[in-house]
């Protein structure tokens, strides 16, 4: 089991400080813009379920994703409020986890030849998938080594990737809260709007319709500054 995730490391509490600051920054914003998208944020994550979490999983959680749950325990339902995938209960990181490693197991050992090297799995024990949607999960990759901690993408029907994913889930949510506040987009793609019930959504650039209905793009009151 991985000590990386412990507090008591200058790193650690950094990444844990950058993702508090986020959290409010992102908060303060909807609160000010999308007040329905805000109450959606479910509260803080019962530290007894998190220590649970981790036993189950067999993965010590990264500081910066202990930093999240202690500010959100993921959404109270659906919604497009962050980019690629919304973040998910501790409990239901648990059942996505179980759910892929019995797939994984399924499929091993039906499988006769070794996945290509070089190659990232379907699935790996130590991804934690903290956002997920219609079985495609945004997951931190807690593999000993120099990437770990980064994020990337473990899709239903593919393998893992990392390629176009950030270093760490603190430089994600501080990009998010960095391109509500300024404008811009997150990863280069992923761009902020309003809906017409007023509603944070996430689109792809260029994509200005929602069911037929029209897009705003979202205020970001502290461009230019």
């Amino acid at each position: 089991m991985s000590d990386h995730g412990t507090t008591g490391t200058a790193g650690d509490e950094a990444r844990a400080e950058a993702v508090r600051d986020a959290w409010a920054r992102i908060d303060a914003w909807m609160c000010a813009h999308a007040p329905d998208s805000y109450e959606v944020l479910a509260p803080p994550a019962d530290p007894a379920a998190v220590e649970a979490a981790q036993a189950e999983l067999g993965v010590r959680f990264p500081a910066d994703l202990l930093a999240s749950l202690a500010c959100h325990d993921g959404l109270r339902h659906w919604a497009n409020c962050l980019p690629l995938r919304p973040p998910e209960p501790v409990a239901r990181i648990v059942d996505h986890w179980q759910m892929c490693v019995e797939i994984d197991e399924d499929n091993r050992a039906d499988e006769d030849e070794p996945e290509p090297e070089g190659e990232e799995p379907w699935w790996h024990p130590q991804w934690i998938p903290w956002a997920q949607s219609d079985g495609d999960a945004q997951i931190i990759d807690m593999r000993p080594g120099p990437h770990q901690g980064r994020l990337g993408m473990a899709y239903h029907d593919d393998c893992g990737v990392f390629a176009d994913g950030w270093p760490s889930l603190a430089a994600y949510l501080t990009e998010v809260a960095e391109v509500l506040e300024k404008g811009g987009a997150v990863g280069g793609t992923w761009v902020p709007y309003l809906t017409t019930e007023g509603e944070l959504w996430w689109s792809l650039k260029g994509e200005t319709q929602l069911n037929g209905e029209p897009l705003t793009p979202a205020p970001a009151p502290s461009a230019g500054s």
